[in-house]
């Protein structure tokens, strides 16, 4: 019998020893790729309020307790207290600090470093976890080395799990006859007694039957695992590879991993109450879920904390404290799939001019986005309350679509696609093609604007009744919205009041081609050089427009639009970066967009957005423009302030007529999402511009007390050339001009 078993078990063993050396040595987790946020940057003097900061810290999984630990905060009035975690940005690592924030009159007052005890120019809050790229498998993980592992963790773990891991070869057989004795009085399997190495091998090698043959077999692989690598090489791989607990379909494994899940913090800020708990959730995670479960986490936390004073691993005192406290878990799980899809929606997009869907998923990389999660939520808040307050019972249901946007540098900071901001599918702010209408105005009139030789915001310009042949040989007059023709106007109130009549005027003489031309540049998308171009005839998404109103926002520059920062190698290497800064903008382009601005300005004080006044807008400045198709379809506003760029798109699905302006649907839910954001007023430079009173009956300069004088600004240089004055000494002016001048503006003052 002995020879029969030698002669079969030796061969057994061979392959056995072969099998398991080539897969032990292979052995490659698939790590996913995580994505997240920007980090928040705080900076004194910046606009900011509690329940902003609040919410940076809700998103990031701070839970409010004390500000020491990473991971956590305390309030006291105005003053917070904050320890942020370490995390690496595209500039290298970032690490832990304890700050203090001081709040006053919606800015942030200071920032300090507690530690240091002083004042800090700049310090940043570490990015909230938005999405994450799973392989073929959802396993969430975070591989670590045995040297980054706390030591309490490496010993208590053996205390509790194997005690006598340092001694045995793979399996206890003092463990394996006490099973076997339970097992037999039960007359089944009830008990087992795996050692760390046994339960490593069911992990990555075995099924979780409940068998002979099984533990056989894992008997084997266990005493071949120990004869082949160190204890060191064991223990790396059972705490890489430890199921600790499940979040829908994405299940939890390693150490590393399960402290962010169950704490939100990194492995090397665990306490000791918090690795207890670790290590008593190995026997059973869904039974000791401290989340679902929390007395009996915390019976088992407490039994195990137990276990390490009677050892010697921890003091009498440490347990007592330990056990006093509470389970410490975080609300939320530091594990995100894909929080906020219509902005991933375009991650996506603009990630695969470089990777392949393939090379992400599973990749271990880190993907640093331009998320802000304030700015995302109180975006889908605004969405989501003003379509609630202006959706008629009879009506169609509404829809919206909303892009935020950095003026500086061209961060999409949010992204909204769906009135349930967490449904995924039709992402209506990237994808959706709807006519613009009004919106397109403005870039009319800064090709006009771009030629000061030809044209001011004081231009006089016919706003009348215009009948244009088309290519095709039909006619278009277009009409005002109000029905009526206004007469001669400038050309900042036909802006500001978005008169059709005088636009398309405007338009035909800088010519649709050029406005064509200029859609090109500034967000490539080819438009068809009609006429009715000029009255935003086209088809183009939220999206699409942020893109062409960035160049106004931003000054002049041409900024694409991105919401990629860079990607990181799994040791926090940059392998790509998408930071750089976009080029200056040209003179005569910066000129133009400042005049532009200052007109769509005045929309806001007394044109078609003058409703933002009353909503308590008016100390940002801002500027903007509302939209409004044909029979009410859609909704437009696009509308910046100082830092901030929003467009909002509302209407329906079905392309029905839906009863709103740009005023009533769109601009309510920019104003919603700006009565909140923490944005700073818009201050347009004055470089390159000069102001000029101007009369009020013909182009030429005059006093400011004249009546009806108004100021304009113009490019420097370019006032008009004639001066008329309302004083005394006015009848001068009648040698400034010819017979043929005077005769004329004497007519426009008789009519």
């Amino acid at each position: 019998m002995l020879g029969l078993a030698v002669g079969v078990g030796v061969p057994v063993f061979y392959v056995l020893d072969k099998r398991v050396q080539a897969e032990f040595d292979a052995l490659v987790w698939q790590v996913p790729t995580r994505v997240y946020a920007r980090p928040m940057l705080l900076q004194p003097g910046m606009r900011l309020d509690a329940d902003t900061l609040l919410i940076e810290l809700g998103v990031a999984g701070y839970r409010e307790d004390g500000g020491d630990l990473p991971g956590t905060w305390s309030r006291e009035g105005n003053t917070f207290r904050i320890g942020t975690r370490a995390f690496t940005d595209l500039d290298g690592p970032v690490p832990a600090m304890r700050l203090e924030l001081v709040l006053s009159g919606g800015k942030l007052a200071s920032v300090s470093d507690r530690k240091a005890g002083k004042r800090l120019e700049s310090a940043r809050i570490d990015p909230a976890r938005i999405a994450t790229l799973y392989g073929d498998v959802s396993e969430e993980r975070r591989l670590v080395q045995l040297e980054d592992v706390p030591s309490l963790l490496v010993t208590g773990l053996q205390a509790v799990e194997d005690r006598n891991f340092k001694h045995h070869h793979g399996i206890d057989p003092w463990g394996i006859l006490r099973a076997a004795w339970v097992n037999a009085r039960e007359g089944e399997i009830e008990q087992g007694a795996s050692t760390l190495t046994q339960q490593l091998v069911r992990n990555l090698f075995l099924s979780r039957e409940v068998a002979w043959s099984r533990k056989a077999k894992e008997a084997a692989y266990s005493i071949i695992i120990e004869a082949r690598y160190d204890k060191q090489r064991i223990l790396e791989a059972y705490f890489n590879e430890v199921y600790l607990g499940q979040h829908g379909n994405q299940s939890i494994h390693g150490i590393a991993a399960a402290s962010e899940f169950w704490f939100g913090r990194d492995l090397s800020t665990l306490r000791t109450q918090d690795m207890a708990l670790l290590v008593g959730m190995i026997q059973g995670p869904s039974l000791y879920d401290p989340r679902r479960r929390p007395e009996a986490a915390k019976k088992r936390r407490d039994l195990v904390l137990a276990m390490w004073r009677d050892t010697g691993l921890i003091s009498a005192e440490e347990a007592k404290q330990a056990m006093a406290s509470g389970l410490g878990v975080s609300a939320r799980p530091g594990v995100a799939s894909n929080r906020y899809p219509a902005f991933m929606d375009l991650v996506r997009r603009q990630l695969a001019r470089d990777y392949p869907a393939d090379a992400l998923r599973g990749a271990g990389l880190v993907v640093l986005t331009t998320l802000s999660p304030s700015g995302q939520v109180l975006g889908e808040r605004a969405v989501s309350g003003t379509l609630d307050k202006v959706q008629r019972k009879d009506g169609p249901a509404l829809q919206a679509g909303l892009v935020l946007t950095d003026t500086d540098g061209g961060e999409v900071l949010a992204m909204v696609g769906n009135r349930d901001a967490d449904q995924p599918g039709f992402n209506r702010a990237l994808e959706a093609q709807r006519p613009v209408g009004s919106l397109l105005k403005p870039m009319v009139y800064l090709l006009a604007l771009a030629q000061p030789d030809r044209w001011s915001l004081a231009t006089p310009v016919e706003d009348a009744p215009v009948d244009i042949v088309l290519p095709n040989g039909k006619r278009w007059s277009p009409e005002n919205s109000d029905g009526r023709s206004h007469g001669t106007v400038s050309l900042a109130d036909a802006l500001a009041l978005s008169y059709n009549q005088a636009t398309v005027r405007v338009g035909m003489e800088v010519g649709p081609a050029r406005l064509a031309e200029l859609l090109k540049v500034l967000a490539g998308l080819r438009a068809q050089p009609n006429p009715s171009l000029i009255l935003g005839s086209v088809d183009l998404s939220p999206f699409a427009m942020a893109q062409v109103y960035q160049f106004l926002a931003s000054g002049g520059q041409i900024q694409p639009l991105r919401a990629v920062r860079g990607v990181l190698d799994e040791k926090g290497k940059a392998l790509n970066r998408y930071d750089h800064a976009a080029p200056p903008a040209q003179e005569g382009d910066a000129i133009a967009a400042r005049l532009v601005t200052l007109a769509l300005q005045d929309t806001v004080q007394r044109g078609t957005a003058r409703q933002l006044l009353a909503d308590g807008l008016g100390h940002l400045r801002p500027a903007g423009k509302t939209g409004t198709s044909n029979d009410s379809r859609d909704s437009w506003y696009a509308g910046y302030t100082g830092d901030h760029l929003a467009v909002v798109w509302v209407g329906n699905d079905r392309n029905e007529p839906t009863g709103l302006y740009g005023s009533t649907g769109a601009m309510r839910v920019w104003s919603s999402l700006f009565a909140k954001l923490p944005s700073a007023p818009l201050d347009v430079g004055m470089q390159g511009l000069e102001w000029g009173w101007v009369d009020a009956e013909v182009y030429a300069t005059t006093e400011q007390d004249c009546e009806g004088a108004r100021r304009y600004a113009f490019v420097a240089g370019y006032l008009p050339p004639e001066h008329v004055s309302c004083r005394r000494n006015r009848w001068l002016d009648w040698f400034r001009f010819g017979d043929d001048d005077r005769r004329e503006r004497r007519e426009q003052r008789e009519d």
